[in-house]
């Protein structure tokens, strides 16, 4: 059994540490993968651009404190979508002030609203993903942001995740208002995964496996998009939640 004074041992051999969360939110704008970021407003790293974050209070778990923070900094609301936990970074070195693991979380989900600057936060904004993380630079230009702390690779194995998401889940046709055609579908795999799945490869997915998409057999007017330039037919979406075997991306080059 724990006592005050076994407590007490135990403390003095470890020194204490702090627990942070972090959120990697993700959307689609302007036909692109984009995530939420902060302007740091204090030290450390002020002026630079992280994720949305911080401390853990003694009171909360982790996934509250992570939407607690994402109201406090940015203005955005606990809202319907993707949400899970990342992975833990524990690194010793990877925050200045003291010996910090961070929880972090992934978000995706469509029609995101404009943030707004708050708490310690000197601005927020959607940045494309394509020019923030690293190897990107030269295409951003010098207005690029330069990610905080060990942000940049908890943005990479983000992106990962989602982009896997998209292989072996349904989860695309969040991010398409029904009714909708394979094309307008096809648009979001190409946002995330930064190149358009095989034309032909991508159609028996979709229209092989059972329940991922329901066609309305009614056409849209004035949409071409078949062959022979019919109009392109238009689906809803179905009941199916994980597509077996997976649908793999290409290789980018």
């Amino acid at each position: 059994m724990s006592t005050p004074e076994n407590r007490r041992t135990y403390t003095s051999e470890h020194p204490p540490f702090a627990v942070t969360v972090d959120l990697a939110v993700f959307t689609i704008r302007d036909g692109a993968l984009a995530v939420l970021l902060v302007e740091r407003g204090a030290e450390p790293y002020a002026g630079s651009w992280a994720l949305p974050g911080g401390f853990v209070e003694p009171d909360e778990d982790a996934e509250t404190a992570a939407w607690r923070e994402l109201r406090e900094e940015t203005g955005v609301d606990r809202f319907e979508g993707h949400l899970e936990q990342l992975r833990t970074y524990s690194a010793p070195d990877r925050d200045p002030r003291m010996r910090v693991v961070s929880v972090a979380h992934v978000a995706f989900a469509p029609d995101l609203p404009e943030p707004s600057a708050g708490s310690d936060a000197a601005g927020a904004r959607w940045w494309a993903v394509d020019d923030v993380l690293p190897g990107q630079a030269d295409q951003a230009g010098p207005d690029a942001p330069v990610l905080a702390f060990d942000h940049a690779e908890i943005l990479t194995d983000a992106r990962e995740r989602i982009r896997a998401k998209l292989e072996y889940t349904t989860l695309a046709l969040d991010f398409v208002a029904e009714p909708f055609t394979l094309p307008e579908l096809r648009r979001v795999y190409t946002a995330v995964w930064g190149t358009p799945p095989d034309l032909g490869n991508f159609r028996r997915k979709v229209l092989g496996t059972d329940g991922f998409v329901v066609a309305t057999d009614d056409p849209r007017p004035g949409s071409p998009g078949g062959a022979g330039g019919r109009p392109a037919l238009l689906y809803r979406r179905g009941t199916a939640t994980e597509v077996q075997p997976p649908m793999l991306r290409p290789a980018l080059g």
